[in-house]
């Protein structure tokens, strides 16, 4: 099951990322506790952890293809040029590699990620088909949604540690009282 620290910054795979049902939240604030719950969670909850960890995969495998990548990437470099205030202009000396020549480089694994990623033809679609954004109210129930799911798990996480505080002060309670018996 994937555990994911609430991040400052959203990469444009996280959006779609439900918690608790593609990973589990985990605070920023107190990231060694809510990391201890998490695994006690997952160790105690074995079937559920692993139906999130593999709709987690799921999604990732689909929304991570690198044709969609491509696709986000030009978007965002398009979106991001027409913010320049100058033409920006190749320097002198610049010298163009091609990815065939980078790929010829590595070795390995890192040479096969290379090689998978290439771009090997052009696009049967035109660049940047993005799907259309969410209407206002559908956006607010999947906001709601994600923001009751990290509640949830901040509130069992709370009562575990409550919990947990109380068991161990009942047991050196009950040592003290028999140890002056």
């Amino acid at each position: 099951m994937a555990l994911l620290v609430r991040p400052r910054y959203h990469d444009f795979f996280i959006r779609g990322m439900v918690p608790l049902h593609h990973y589990w939240p985990i605070r920023d604030n107190t990231k060694c506790t809510s990391l201890k719950f998490a695994v006690e969670w997952g160790n105690n909850h074995t079937q559920k952890a692993e139906a999130i960890e593999e709709a987690g995969s799921k999604l990732l495998q689909k929304g991570l293809k690198m044709e969609y990548i491509y696709e986000y990437m030009f978007h965002l470099l398009n979106e991001y040029g027409k913010l320049f205030t100058f033409k920006p202009s190749v320097p002198p000396g610049a010298v163009e590699l091609c990815s065939e020549t980078m790929a010829c480089l590595a070795n390995g694994t890192w040479k096969k990620f290379m090689e998978d990623s290439m771009v090997k033809s052009p696009a049967d679609s035109a660049p940047c088909a993005m799907p259309p954004p969410f209407d206002p109210s559908s956006l607010r129930a999947f906001l709601e949604t994600k923001d009751k799911s990290i509640k949830q798990v901040e509130m069992w996480e709370n009562e575990y540690w409550q919990n947990r505080n109380k068991k161990q002060y009942m047991r050196v309670f009950l040592n003290v009282f028999q140890t002056n018996a």
